[in-house]
């Protein structure tokens, strides 16, 4: 799992304390003359009323907690990608998959991937994780009373971390499903599975936060975040409600060490629950796409775009010929609800498109120059694999605009085919070949970026990013649509003073 950041140290440690219910009688004060009357005060509600015992819990859902065990041959994994996760952000490998150095994420060898999993039918059908499972040759799964029977992956998806295995058996003891919406922060949950091979061992906690975007690769994903202790073999586990029902799948932890450190992430069931008939019937997920690459609106956003507060998704691209494009969706809008759900930050987005099947037609919720609006999306299947990164070309001293002609004090030159080609800008925009301005430096301008819009105007010429930065005066924010790297978002400028 990756978060933007990849540098730093982040330390959380949680203390929890419980509260125990307490009662004491007062003793009744002696009478004093002419005293006041006394104010009469409510007592505080008791938040707390003491620790439950998940004993009947675990009898009865244990049952229905198996061991999973891949064989992964010495082929190169489908996974990867997780080259990508940083190395505070660890799914719970086992020891035959190896933990390079800082800046590397994991990586695969030939080995045996042990994890856990539960039943969801009699008829042996088995939920555990993708990453349990990839790259396997042979998958076995044993059952609480020790039989050990061979596997069958039915289906696996990468970006929900969920696979359906099948074994051969009838009339097994199952789980029961709840519902993953409801959780909320405090609630406590019960992990079952098997950490470092030692099998049906339970560990408790509460919810910590719901709805977690913890990953770019896993966008898709609302994590659950707990404070539950997982280890390395918990990877594919029920997480649980005090009912005993199964609201999310253990699949990830933040370490720096390897080991548990206090949070936890786990998939939602309603999440891995959607994907079980598209992989019985394909084997594989379909997701709907939007065709957006979508940012967080900032506190300069909302000042550079008189937005009335932060809440929703500032569209920084929309994909050529992709469903927003068909329905006019610009750079620049805000998404602010899908079908009436709303959209509070730009990580809330992907879930809702991805859980819609293509061809879905939905009503996004946009603000575009102030204004509200609604516009009706038809969706297209997600295609994993159409996003590119484009490496950032060195711009060419030729041609460039004098410094000082906009208050921002950049220099730009216009873009020349190869330049277009190789930064996959299809027409317009302006190739910065210098920056004098200091806050157009500390907003992060730099050489070799290219300049698609300022505010909701497109340019295509230095005089024309000339001509819409004139009007700006000291102290007013500048939204500048900018593409580095393959990537394409708006940069907040604030115009110095004299």
């Amino acid at each position: 799992m990756t978060p933007h950041a990849r540098h730093g140290l982040l330390t959380l440690l949680m203390l929890t304390t419980p509260l125990a219910a307490c009662a004491q009688q007062a003793e009744a004060p002696a009478p004093v003359a002419a005293a006041a009357p006394a104010v009469a005060q409510s007592a505080a509600p008791q938040l707390v009323t003491g620790l439950p015992d998940f004993t009947q819990l675990v009898e009865q859902v244990g049952p229905g907690v198996v061991n999973v065990e891949a064989k992964i041959g010495s082929r190169a994994s489908a996974q990867g990608e997780e080259g990508d996760i940083p190395e505070i952000f660890r799914r719970m490998l086992p020891p035959e998959f190896q933990m390079p150095g800082p800046g590397q994420g994991p990586q695969r060898r030939g080995g045996t991937s042990i994890g856990s999993g539960f039943i969801i039918s009699a008829d042996g059908y088995v939920l555990t994780n993708h990453h349990v499972v990839d790259g396997a040759d042979e998958v076995k799964v044993t059952l609480p009373d020790r039989r050990e029977l061979t596997a069958k992956v039915v289906g696996s998806d990468q970006q929900y971390d969920v696979a359906l295995l099948k074994v051969e058996a009838k009339g097994l003891p199952t789980v029961r499903i709840g519902n993953s919406a409801a959780l909320k922060p405090g609630q406590w949950v019960v992990a079952i599975g098997s950490p470092l091979g030692l099998d049906h061992s339970v560990t408790a906690g509460i919810v910590s936060a719901v709805g977690r975007s913890a990953s770019p690769e896993q966008r898709y994903v609302p994590f659950i975040q707990t404070d539950v202790a997982i280890n390395q073999g918990n990877s594919g586990g029920p997480l649980l409600n005090t009912r005993g029902e199964v609201v999310g799948i253990n699949s990830q932890i933040f370490s720096v060490s390897g080991g548990y450190m206090g949070i936890s992430f786990a998939i939602p069931i309603d999440l891995a629950m959607s994907a079980v008939e598209q992989l019985k019937s394909s084997g594989k997920v379909s997701r709907g796409q939007l065709g957006v690459q979508v940012g967080a609106v900032t506190a300069d956003a909302v000042k550079g775009f008189g937005l009335p507060d932060n809440r929703g998704a500032l569209v920084n691209e929309v994909l050529t010929s992709s469903p927003a494009a068909k329905a006019g969706l610009s750079p620049g809008d805000v998404i602010r609800s899908v079908n009436g759900r709303p959209v509070n930050d730009s990580s809330d987005l992907p879930p809702l498109i991805g859980a819609m099947a293509p061809g879905s037609k939905v009503t996004l919720g946009l603000l575009r120059d102030g204004k509200a609006r609604d516009i009706t999306v038809t969706l297209s299947e997600l295609d994993e694999g159409t996003a590119a990164r484009d490496s950032l070309p060195t711009a060419p001293e030729r041609d460039a605009t004098p410094a000082g002609r906009n208050p921002l004090g950049i220099q730009t030159q216009s873009l020349d085919a190869n330049s277009r080609k190789q930064l996959g800008v299809e027409s317009g925009g302006v190739l910065i070949s210098r920056v004098e301005g200091a806050a157009a430096r500390e907003a992060g301008l730099a050489p070799g970026m290219v300049v698609l819009q300022v505010g909701r105007t497109k340019v295509d010429s230095p005089a024309a990013l000339d001509r819409e930065l004139a009007s700006a005066k000291a102290g007013d924010t500048v939204m500048l649509l900018v593409r580095v790297r393959g990537v394409t978002r708006f940069f907040a400028v604030t115009v110095e003073k004299g």
